[in-house]
């Protein structure tokens, strides 16, 4: 399994965290940045992670920043991403199963490490259940 994976400066020590636990489990990750606390523009890096999904370079891709608003409003305004903003993770559970996203954005300012994996990991657990959500997805795009 492949992930990519950025950050903004309010992401980044969520990100390593994240990349690290990953990488435990044996799941290879794209870096996209950024590495530090200096303020940065996070389209710049949800843009990157998005064009590795979109071209199936990834499995999926997870964006962090602040309030994670930010980076799922830029995920979402390519066309072959749908990008859920998960808090818990139930809602990345659901995510995956009724939306089949592709990407998660989390907010690092509101959300603890341990509970930033637990996401990750409730989402890559979730399986897309596909039948009447189908319908709804395929309506998704403009």
């Amino acid at each position: 399994m492949k992930v990519a994976i950025g950050a903004d400066h309010a992401g980044y020590e969520l990100k390593a965290f994240i990349i690290e636990q990953l990488n435990k489990k044996g799941v290879e990750t794209n870096n996209h940045g950024t590495n530090g606390p200096e303020s940065v523009d996070y389209p710049d890096f949800g843009h990157a992670v998005c064009e590795e999904v979109e071209q199936r370079k990834v499995d999926f891709g997870i964006l962090i920043c602040g309030s994670a608003n930010g980076m799922a409003m830029t995920a979402n305004k390519h066309k072959e991403i749908r990008c859920g903003l998960c808090w818990i993770p139930e809602i990345a559970s659901l995510t995956k199963q009724h939306n089949n996203a592709n990407m998660i954005a989390l907010p690092a300012r509101f959300i603890s490490p341990e509970d930033g994996w637990k996401i990750v990991s409730a989402y890559m657990e979730a399986e897309y259940e596909g039948g009447r959500h189908q319908r709804r997805v395929d309506k998704i795009s403009c």
